[in-house]
């Protein structure tokens, strides 16, 4: 039996993990709640350095101490973090994703959903690629900003992009969701569809907001054109 067969709702996982054996993934597709099937290039998981963004690259500068990669995928950023000399571990609950980073030479990997305790304390807790999404809604927002203050040495912080979407609202008529952040996915491969799934973006003012009712101080770092921004929360 192959040892991912239990997880074939994985899709996304799958893809990336046919990127990195084979060198080749058929088209990853997403489907949103928008009405937009999206064709996701799955080489952009396994980017180099020289090309992460401005944002990507402020963050893996600011990052410091013992690291923690929420959600890290292919472990991209966290190669960058390593290569650079910093201590860094990664989390992720995709089983083909943890195989992909421990195949690529990382050693520190978290299998496992972000709900769940993790055994160490860090300095920088790293949710790149709009990573701090995976909470999904602004309620599990609060509840992970909560949670999060355990998984932090004094002095550490949590370092996140992500974008306003107020733009969607111009030219495409969005399902009305308790916030207009709050976006379902699906993902698609090979013929094959994963779970719906829910996405947060949220934008910088009311991310202050609810940082600072969960006890943290907001300071964006660097923004761009796209209504993207970089964002570090320090206990307040």
């Amino acid at each position: 039996m192959h040892p991912f067969s239990s997880h074939s709702s994985d899709v996304y996982g799958k893809a990336l993990y046919d990127y990195y054996t084979k060198g080749e993934a058929t088209p990853l597709y997403l489907h949103t709640s928008y009405e937009v099937v999206e064709e996701m290039p799955v080489d952009w998981f396994f980017r180099e350095e020289e090309d992460f963004p401005a944002l990507e690259l402020r963050a893996l500068e600011t990052a410091h101490g013992k690291i923690l990669d929420i959600g890290a995928g292919a472990g991209s950023h966290a190669i960058a973090l390593h290569e650079q000399g910093k201590e860094v571990h990664v989390l992720d609950h995709s089983l083909y994703c943890t195989e992909i980073m421990r195949s690529r030479g990382l050693s520190k990997i978290l299998y496992q959903s972000i709900w769940k305790t993790v055994p160490e304390k860090y300095n920088t807790l790293l949710l790149l690629m709009n990573g701090i999404g995976i909470v999904g809604t602004i309620e599990n927002l609060r509840k992970f900003l909560l949670q999060a203050h355990d998984w932090i040495n004094p002095g550490g912080q949590i370092l996140f992009d992500s974008s306003d979407l107020s733009y969607l609202y111009e030219d495409i008529k969005v399902q009305q969701y308790p916030y207009k952040g709050e976006i379902q996915y699906q993902y698609e491969y090979q013929g094959k569809k994963g779970e719906w799934f829910s996405w947060l973006y949220i934008d910088p003012q009311n991310m202050r907001k609810i940082a600072r009712e969960c006890g943290w101080k907001m300071e964006i770092l660097e923004e761009d054109h796209n209504d993207q921004y970089l964002g570090r929360l320090t206990n307040a």
